[in-house]
């Protein structure tokens, strides 16, 4: 038996990071939450990691930072991207570059699980 995927949580909002978190790990993952794209990429969860679900609109590195450096950095692990801010360049720039979702908040909970499924179907993980 397979250990479950990991998802790591990325948003400053702590109350989305705590929300999405009951809900990703009643699904069975295993979850992982940071308060910022610093956090995430100093943890050693990071090569462990089979998605990411990011809010775009951070403090210091927003998730479509993050996504591009990873890139740059040779991972190819799933963005599911969160936003308050549904602006369509964005949408655009996370879709181009990859990402398997953007939703706009507050989204429903089945929206979020339709995107994991696509995100961890047959995904291989890390760099």
């Amino acid at each position: 038996m397979s250990s479950p995927s990991v998802v790591s949580i990325i948003d400053d909002d702590s109350s989305v990071r705590v929300a999405t978190d009951n809900l990703v790990r009643s699904l069975g993952y295993s979850v992982h939450t940071f308060a910022s794209a610093e956090e995430f990429l100093a943890s050693p969860y990071l090569n462990d990691t089979s998605c990411v679900i990011a809010d775009v609109q951070m403090p210091t590195m927003s998730g479509l930072d993050l996504q591009a450096s990873l890139l740059a950095q040779g991972y190819r692990v799933p963005f599911i991207f969160i936003t308050a801010f549904a602006v369509d360049d964005a949408r655009a720039r996370a879709l181009k570059a990859g990402a398997i979702c953007f939703l706009a908040k507050p989204f429903a909970g089945e929206a979020l699980i339709d995107c994991l499924e696509i995100a961890l179907q047959g995904c291989g993980t890390g760099k």
